[in-house]
């Protein structure tokens, strides 16, 4: 299930890539441990080739990439003299000349690599790299979303403290509004569900009746959080969550944010 997902989100940065560019052949793979690094996901290629093909760490462009850990490219192939040529077959049946491989890269790990081509010995343009660079940077950003999901959702160790899950909470309410998959975003605000109602209140209490950024906006205050970092993480401009926690402190009868936090627990709207 997982390397399906991911699969999903590398094809749809191929797709992406060709549109904005032109390039007639886009490709790439995502590193596994157990089977390393293959291009799994072709676009745009007329033969079966580079299918399934295993790259090596410092083999050929895509190693390079890998072994740098940044964008590497060639006007043509074949004659290219600062990499191996262990995959010549491969790109020679495909009829590739100029190629670019760009890193999928999360937490300073690499993660994968992303390949745009011509069919032309023609020299890799600025638009064309800085497209290949941006959908890279796409499938980052959906890895780290989906690797901190996972985490989140990974059953806690014997024990956990309250503010352990209290701490989960407000990340899990932070990460939702940016998941753009429906069904995941509404996975993870059933999790909040579970971990709210984990502390003996079914529900909210009658009368309180928080909006969701209000809500999100008291989950990240009671992690500790100040106006501007909760802006930030929560994606608003600070004197937006200012009227939030305004809005939520008044429908709590509450006159700081500490009470405001205390009594959305009471009335179990936060656990």
């Amino acid at each position: 299930m997982r390397e399906h997902v991911e699969s999903v989100e590398l094809r749809g940065a191929l797709q992406r890539l060709r549109r904005a560019t032109g390039l007639p052949v886009a490709f790439g793979g995502l590193l596994h441990e157990a089977r390393g690094l293959r291009i799994d996901e072709l676009n745009g290629a007329v033969t079966p080739a580079l299918q399934g093909l295993a790259i090596s760490t410092g083999s050929g462009l895509g190693g390079k990439c890998l072994a740098l850990s940044r964008p590497c490219a060639v006007t043509d192939y074949p004659s290219a003299r600062h990499i191996t040529h262990e995959y010549d077959g491969p790109v020679s049946a495909e009829g590739l000349r100029s190629v670019v491989a760009v890193p999928v890269v999360v937490r300073r790990q690499v993660r994968g690599v992303l390949y745009g081509a011509m069919r032309d010995a023609l020299p890799i343009g600025e638009r064309v790299f800085d497209a290949a660079v941006a959908a890279a940077r796409d499938v980052e950003q959906a890895l780290a979303v989906r690797d901190e999901v996972r985490r989140l959702l990974t059953p806690p160790s014997p024990g956990p403290s309250w503010e352990e899950v209290r701490h989960a909470y407000g990340e899990l309410r932070e990460l939702a509004p940016q998941v753009t998959d429906p069904a995941l975003r509404e996975r993870l605000l059933a999790v909040c569900g579970r971990l709210r109602t984990a502390s003996g209140t079914a529900a909210p209490a009658p009368g309180v009746t928080l909006t969701p950024r209000e809500t999100d906006v008291l989950a990240a205050v009671a992690s500790g959080a100040t106006n501007a970092t909760a802006a930030r993480r929560l994606g608003l401009r600070p004197e937006t969550v200012k009227g939030y926690l305004r809005s939520a402190m008044r429908k709590l009868g509450a006159h700081t944010r500490m009470e405001a936090v205390v009594a959305a627990r009471r009335a179990g709207a936060l656990p």
